[in-house]
């Protein structure tokens, strides 16, 4: 991803409860409307024993409107009762990025 600078990164880091329990079709679920949000632009994330996903946004208020969005609050609701022992957010302004590419 080569995004113009600044931008925001949404960092949620979480650790699971046990099974699954329909979390990996609303993970998948949420990833499509969060793309579909305007100032969305992108997403990455990773799960072993912590999960972390950043979601790349281009304001503030596009991450508040994302935050507020019915379906995301419905699945916020769900993986505090059903899917998370634990979890963090972070926002934070990117100011410059660098990467390695063979």
């Amino acid at each position: 991803m080569n995004m113009a600078k600044p931008y925001y990164a949404v960092i949620f880091t979480s650790t699971r409860t046990e099974g699954d329990n329909g979390y990996g079709e609303m993970a998948q679920r949420m990833e499509v409307l969060a793309s579909e949000q305007p100032g969305f632009l992108g997403v990455e994330s990773a799960r072993n024993e912590v999960g972390i996903t950043i979601s790349y946004w281009e304001s503030l208020a596009a991450i508040a409107d994302w935050k507020a969005h019915a379906d995301h609050l419905f699945a916020q609701q769900k993986g505090i009762s059903n899917w998370y022992q634990w979890y963090k957010v972070r926002i934070c302004l990117v100011e410059r990025e660098y990467d390695f590419n063979k």
